[in-house]
C-alpha cells in the first residue's frame, strides 16, 4: 500500500502541480487584464460583466499587434530613437533594459542560453552546470575570462560566474535538457 502511496505522489504532484501553476498564471492575466470588467455591466444591477478568456485574448492581440506594427511601420532607425529616448528614464531605463535583456536572450535574434557548458568551480573536482553568455571580457578589463550563468535549481533564478576560459568545458547536450537538468537540480532524464 504505501508503495503505491508513493509511485501515486510521484504521478499526481508534478501533473497537479503543473496544472495548478499554468491555470493560476491564465486566471490571473485573465482577470488583471479582462477589459469586460471596465466597460460592461449589467444594466439592472450595475455590476462588472466578466467574460471569461477576454484578458488573455487581449494580451495576444496587443502583442501581435505590437509586432506587426514594429514589423510593417517602425524602421529600425525609428525604433533606436525611440529607445534612447526611454532609456533617458534613469529607473524605467534600468528596469527596461533588463527585462529586455532577458528577454532577448530566451527569443530573441541572439539567444544566450544555448551554449550549455560545464564550468570547473575550484580543485575539488565540483562543477556547474550553465551557460555560456559572454566569450570575450577585454571591455571590462578581463582579458581571458568568460560570463557564464548557472541557474539554481528548482528556480529560474541564478547566478553569473566570470570564470576562466580554460576551465569551461562545453557540453554535448541540448540547450533546453541543459537547463531542465539545472533547474531539477540534476533530476531530471537525461
Amino acid at each position: 500500500m504505501v508503495n503505491y502511496f508513493v509511485r501515486g505522489l510521484l504521478v499526481v504532484i508534478p501533473v497537479g502541480l503543473t496544472i495548478y501553476f499554468v491555470i493560476w498564471a491564465v486566471t490571473t492575466i485573465d482577470t488583471s487584464l479582462n477589459l469586460s470588467n471596465f466597460f460592461l455591466t449589467d444594466p439592472k444591477t450595475g455590476a462588472s460583466i466578466h467574460i471569461p478568456g477576454l484578458g488573455l485574448l487581449t494580451v495576444l492581440v496587443v502583442i501581435m499587434l505590437a509586432g506587426l506594427f514594429v514589423t510593417s511601420f517602425i524602421t529600425r532607425p525609428i525604433y533606436n530613437w525611440l529607445e534612447r529616448w526611454l532609456k533617458r528614464f534613469p529607473v524605467f531605463s534600468f528596469i527596461y533594459g533588463s527585462i529586455k535583456d532577458f528577454t532577448e536572450a530566451f527569443v530573441g535574434d541572439e539567444k544566450k542560453f544555448d551554449k550549455p557548458v560545464l564550468i570547473e568551480m575550484n580543485d575539488n573536482g565540483v562543477k556547474k552546470v550553465g551557460f555560456l553568455t559572454q566569450k570575450d571580457l577585454k571591455k571590462i578589463g578581463l582579458p581571458g575570462e568568460v560570463a557564464v550563468y548557472v541557474p539554481f535549481s528548482y528556480s529560474f533564478a541564478g547566478q553569473l560566474y566570470i570564470v576562466p576560459a580554460e576551465k569551461v568545458q562545453p557540453l554535448k547536450m541540448k540547450a533546453s535538457d541543459a537547463m531542465k537538468f539545472a533547474v531539477s537540480g540534476g533530476v531530471s532524464q537525461l
